[in-house]
């Protein structure tokens, strides 16, 4: 049975352009969506509230914010199938959880806190560090929509790893799903102390480097399948960031260390997140 698709619904414009978003892949991969609302708000109405009320108020808008985003899916995709779900627990924490049971999670940039929109806040990037399946964060103008896209490519992040990649194989499954090429990005910059001695060919090095990294990565690309490498002088972060202006999705890592403290996103994943003007995709890789 296929994993159903999950996307993180809160009631800003954001979720609702997440649900647009997600209904579309959904359609596109043939697989049912599913809405989950997250929400402490047993926590703070009490129980005694809720004896004297039917349904705590927390609850009420909880299940407001679920149907209004199942409605806007059907009305969107009358023949996708579409569960809704409010759960009463902290979103990072549920979202993490839940992802063990779909195959794709979607979010929108921001929620409804009020921060600025050029930066993702702490629920994102919690679920885009610890949860087990691929999260997109639905970042830059992407007109509510996966498909089609409106700059005709996806575009895949290329680190050191010598061979092919989590976030490369499912880069090359969501350009065939879209039937647009898929541009695969190395970044290489040249190493201080051989470009202050031998300046050509410092330079020469680092870049075969490079290129010799994005040929192992794309060893086994589909032959059905039109790939583009591209190697391209400069901080990782800044080469992604400048390719993610001309793609419909940016498909980027992330090692996961069993056991490890902190969020495990580096900098590159982190700037990604923040500032691509495309959606991103962040696929977890084992180390």
């Amino acid at each position: 049975m296929e994993l159903p698709l999950l996307v993180g619904v809160d009631g800003s414009e954001a979720g609702m352009r997440a649900t647009d978003w997600a209904a579309d892949e959904a359609v596109l991969r043939g697989v049912p969506l599913r809405l989950v609302h997250a929400s402490l708000w047993e926590h703070y109405e009490g129980t005694s509230l809720a004896q004297d009320l039917a349904e705590p108020a927390e609850q009420v808008m909880a299940e407001d914010i679920v149907r209004a985003a199942a409605r806007r899916a059907r009305t969107r995709h009358p023949d996708l199938e579409v569960s809704a779900e409010v759960l009463p627990e902290e979103p990072e924490s549920a979202l993490v959880r839940e992802g063990q049971y779909t195959s794709l999670l979607v979010l929108g940039n921001r929620g409804r806190s009020g921060l600025a929109e050029l930066l993702l806040g702490s629920v994102g990037l919690t679920v885009a560090a610890y949860a087990p399946c691929p999260v997109v964060v639905l970042r830059g103008s992407h007109d509510n929509q996966a498909v089609p896209g409106t700059r005709g490519r996806v575009v895949v992040g290329v680190g050191d790893a010598p061979q092919e990649t989590a976030a490369v194989r499912f880069a090359y499954e969501e350009a065939r799903r879209r039937a647009v090429p898929l541009e695969a990005v190395r970044a290489w910059r040249c190493p201080v102390r051989e470009a202050v001695r031998e300046p050509e060919d410092g330079v020469q090095s680092a870049e075969e480097k490079a290129a010799e990294t994005l040929q192992a990565a794309l060893a086994d690309a589909p032959e059905d399948l039109k790939v583009h490498p591209r190697t391209v002088e400069g901080p990782a972060h800044r080469v992604l960031l400048g390719a993610s202006y001309d793609a419909d999705l940016l498909v980027v890592g992330s090692r996961r260390s069993p056991g490890a403290l902190g969020l495990q996103l580096g900098r590159v994943t982190h700037a990604v997140l923040h500032h691509a003007a495309c959606p991103v995709v962040v696929v977890p890789q084992p180390v």
